[in-house]
């Protein structure tokens, strides 16, 4: 984090400040699922009061973003009620979004969105699901940008932001890789020829795989953790 203390401002400005730097971490991936953010701790990095810290995660608790915990807070364990909730919303909001910005995004967004999608194709053939998670960030990025309902736009983001560790973990698997960028590739043609029809339908499709394939994996990974688990106990009788 920047030493927001060395910029003028009141608490309400310094407290926007801090919120939109801790947010902008979860977006980008860069919080991870068991890390805790202490206000104390981020107070005395900052060289700030700790209110406005607080202030701060107590937003991002009420919005979603974090859970509260006895040692500070963290990103929530989302159960697999909450991903499919969080997909609902996501399938009404995206598609009517995607739409609006194939029909206007300008030219400086479509060179941006060309550029993403260029480093998702390259991360995708080496298998950088570190690379490809912040391209696919970038890609929503661009396109939402091009939203001119601020506030459908804020909605869009906040919910994508809630799944971001998911999706993280959901793209170190190669085939997945592979859906995610034929996807990207799919909407970008739809954005390039400003086929707005076509975006609503790629984006409903784009989100419906993604919660499969976040589905299938969390099963997978359950199923090797519960074989596991029993092949210890059984390891742990024999002796």
């Amino acid at each position: 984090m920047s030493r927001a203390g060395s910029r003028p401002g009141g608490n309400g400005s310094l407290r926007a400040r801090i919120y939109e730097e801790i947010r902008d971490r979860i977006h980008r991936g860069s919080l991870g699922q068991d890390e805790k953010l202490v206000d104390v701790d981020i107070a005395s990095q900052l060289g700030v009061s700790r209110m406005p810290v607080r202030e701060a995660l107590l937003q991002l608790t009420h919005e979603g973003y974090l859970v509260g915990t006895t040692r500070g807070f963290m990103l929530p364990r989302l159960t697999a009620n909450d991903v499919a909730n969080i997909f609902e919303v996501r399938r009404c909001l995206e598609p009517r979004a995607a739409a609006h910005a194939a029909r206007d995004i300008d030219a400086d967004g479509m060179a941006r969105l060309a550029s993403a999608l260029d480093d998702a194709e390259k991360a995708a053939a080496t298998g950088d699901a570190e690379l490809l998670f912040q391209a696919n960030v970038r890609f929503r990025s661009c396109w939402l940008e091009a939203v001119r309902n601020d506030r459908l736009a804020s909605a869009i983001s906040r919910f994508a932001d809630h799944v971001q560790v998911v999706r993280l973990g959901t793209l170190t698997h190669l085939p997945t890789q592979a859906v995610v960028v034929a996807g990207m590739r799919k909407l970008h043609e739809a954005f390039t020829r400003r086929d707005s029809m076509a975006a609503f339908d790629h984006m409903t499709r784009f989100i419906e795989t993604a919660e499969e394939r976040f589905v299938a994996l969390t099963k997978a990974m359950e199923a090797s953790a519960s074989e596991e688990s029993r092949s210890a106990t059984s390891q742990g009788r024999a002796q």
